[in-house]
């Protein structure tokens, strides 16, 4: 059994005999001059070869340019990688392509473009040679600046794929924390583009060793100047064949060497040798969760700002309102996709061009600043910890932008860690945690950093369950002593009624609603919201027989507002009666239907009634009268509603 499953899983798909035989073709076409290349060479001779003093002295002038070339890409190139990742100007289709350019261009052809514009008669040689006693042609500095002009782009067009594919809410996150823009791309972009780094800068270095043509027409072919190991293949080729065999298995092997190293890195393919495989996270454990902490103030921990900060923003742009709230509050924000929930957010963030808010925290208008020192503390869904930190260093992070001496950060983290009963994860890195374990990481590093206002963009979203009850009660403990203002986007309701003093309700990017959750709760002015927290919503129009619904329909209602005024007909899915025969009796709401789903909500069962004469509705019963009615996907039934059991809220 064992071997027909290893033949059974070693089998793959086989490769058409009209692609397979030009396929081959190429591999040998590719392969022939590296065989020959190894067949002719003298290995007897080979040490004696590389030995030779020429060669030694080209392979010394050779690893000097290269290095040289190679830290001229870096100091040139990385800035320019990012530029073309990350700012968006005029003019950048053509900057790309001159970074392209040398890639395609003949060697010969870029030296004598590099001749005329810094020879001795170019356009600025005499410049150099007047003003700085420079002169590049025919110098070891022509030979550098040769190779960093054919070898750069490898560096920056590597480099700029990793910037692009680089999501931009790790940096903002590390902004919002605090960090100049300086610091977030030393300490979080280019750790975490490091791979694209290396693998440009070791291809720009081989790239560099390898310069010929450009390199001889520049910076000519002057032993211990610019002569160089290709340039010196290139003379024993006329002179010594078979040494000139041996230097070029020497660059054959270097690059060889080089593209091994790489494997998976430029081509985007995974590297089996290099693959990390992480564990599955471990699962949160009830005996350190904070369920049993007390209920302290944030303020009880090392170095925590005590201070009070109110809310005044107004927001114009997609978003158009004006929000205030005093210090300590705690505004939970609904609404639809696409309401405006995450670009209020990042509006007072200063990250976005959809909206703009004139913000001001406490006695202090931060409207101009930078978001970097706007003391407003963001953490997204998924909490965007920096992964090449521990989680010590992550809550540090802030600590550190804001010029907290490290011992002093490294001791307030720990503080933070702990309170948030994840102290003894402090060690591990991101991918080396849960899901709840991770977002009290991420609410302790947006707390020690100091903030006045912060904001959750859906931060439970990802948990399940019995994690999210955890992690929903230990936000609860710590914003209940947060001297600022407190957003959180969320679609939970349970999250919404738990943690909120408000609740601000969003339509495409205005208010619809702004009151406290009880309110809410018993009067939403939104089907969504209403829909949001389990009750069947209707929109219509109050008329003389009733409310006239957009959907198609009348509905009895007890009171309702004048005729002709906009309501919102909210009905909870247990006063919703279900029958298989028509219903007598007293309920004034009576329509045909067909059950479409059967869903469970604790002990009782939700059922999905659509109907042609009424818009849809979810009725809730018992699963013993599920039972008695013989309820199934599809079956015929009544539905009735009394008119008493209708709230409705005029809009």
């Amino acid at each position: 059994m064992k071997r027909l499953h290893g033949r059974t899983a070693g089998r793959g798909p086989r490769a058409p005999f009209l692609l397979a035989v030009p396929a081959l073709l190429a591999v040998a076409f590719l392969l022939l001059p590296l065989v020959g290349v190894l067949v002719r060479t003298e290995w007897g001779s080979f040490g004696a070869h590389l030995s030779s003093p020429g060669t030694v002295e080209a392979l010394r002038l050779s690893l000097l340019v290269s290095f040289w070339a190679l830290g001229l890409s870096l100091l040139l190139g990385v800035p320019l990688a990012w530029l073309l990742a990350r700012v968006p100007f005029r003019g950048k289709a053509i900057v790309r392509s001159l970074v392209l350019l040398p890639m395609v261009l003949p060697p010969t052809v870029g030296g004598v473009a590099l001749l005329l514009a810094f020879g001795r008669r170019g356009v600025i040689g005499p410049w150099l040679e007047s003003t700085f006693g420079v002169t590049l042609p025919f110098h070891t500095s022509g030979a550098v600046v040769a190779a960093t002009f054919v070898a750069m782009p490898f560096l920056v067009i590597s480099l700029e794929g990793a910037l692009a594919g680089l999501r931009p809410r790790y940096e903002e996150t590390a902004a919002s924390l605090g960090a100049s823009p300086v610091r977030v791309f030393f300490t979080v972009t280019l750790p975490m583009v490091a791979p694209g780094l290396l693998a440009g800068a070791a291809l720009t270095w081989a790239r560099a060793l390898g310069e010929f043509g450009a390199t001889i027409t520049f910076a000519g072919n002057l032993p211990g100047t610019t002569q160089t190991l290709p340039l010196q293949v290139y003379l024993l080729l006329q002179e010594e064949p078979e040494a000139a065999t041996s230097v070029s298995l020497l660059l054959l092997a270097i690059a060889m060497a080089v593209l091994i190293a790489l494997r998976g890195r430029w081509t985007g393919t995974p590297s089996p040798g290099r693959t990390r495989t992480v564990s599955a996270a471990p699962a949160e454990d009830p005996a350190v969760a904070p369920d049993g902490a007390r209920a302290a103030s944030v303020t009880d921990l090392p170095g925590a700002d005590a201070g009070r900060w109110a809310l005044h923003a107004e927001v114009t742009g997609f978003n158009d309102l004006t929000l205030d709230a005093g210090p300590g509050t705690t505004i939970a924000v609904v609404g639809p996709n696409g309401a405006g929930k995450t670009t209020l957010l990042r509006a007072f963030l200063g990250l976005t061009p959809r909206a703009h808010a004139s913000l001001r925290l406490g006695d202090t208008d931060v409207t101009e600043l930078p978001p970097h020192r706007r003391r407003v503390a963001w953490v997204p869904q998924d909490g965007a910890l920096f992964p090449h930190l521990s989680a010590l260093a992550n809550t540090a992070y802030g600590l550190r932008a804001r010029g907290v001496p490290r011992a002093e950060a490294r001791r307030e983290a720990r503080a933070w860690l702990d309170r948030l009963a994840v102290g003894h994860l402090a060690h591990r890195r991101p991918a080396e945690l849960s899901g709840g374990q991770a977002q009290r990481v991420a609410l302790a590093r947006a707390l020690a950093a100091r903030p006045r206002l912060l904001l959750l963009d859906e931060p439970l979203a990802a948990l399940d369950q019995t994690t999210r009850a955890h992690v929903r009660h230990t936000l609860r403990n710590h914003l209940a002593g947060f001297g600022g203002v407190c957003l959180i986007v969320t679609h939970d309701p349970v999250e919404a009624v738990s943690l909120a003093d408000r609740v601000l309700v969003l339509q495409d990017g205005r208010t619809l609603q702004d009151a406290s959750p009880a309110e809410v709760s018993r009067h939403p002015r939104s089907p969504w919201v209403a829909r949001m927290l389990g009750r069947n919503a209707w929109p219509g129009t109050a008329s003389a027989e009733g409310l006239a619904l957009d959907g198609g329909g009348t509905l009895i209602t007890a009171e309702q507002p004048p005729a002709g005024t906009p309501a919102l007909a909210i009905i909870a899915p247990e006063a919703v009666a279900v029958h298989r025969e028509r219903p007598g009796g007293s309920p004034r709401n009576v329509w045909p239907g067909t059950v479409r789903e059967i869903t469970t909500s604790g002990s009782r069962l939700r059922v999905l009634v659509t109907s042609d004469s009424a818009p849809s509705l979810v009725a809730e019963i018992t699963p013993q009268a599920a039972a008695e009615l013989g309820l199934a996907d599809g079956v015929p039934v009544w539905t009735g509603v009394k008119a008493t059991e209708v709230t409705v809220v005029p809009l």
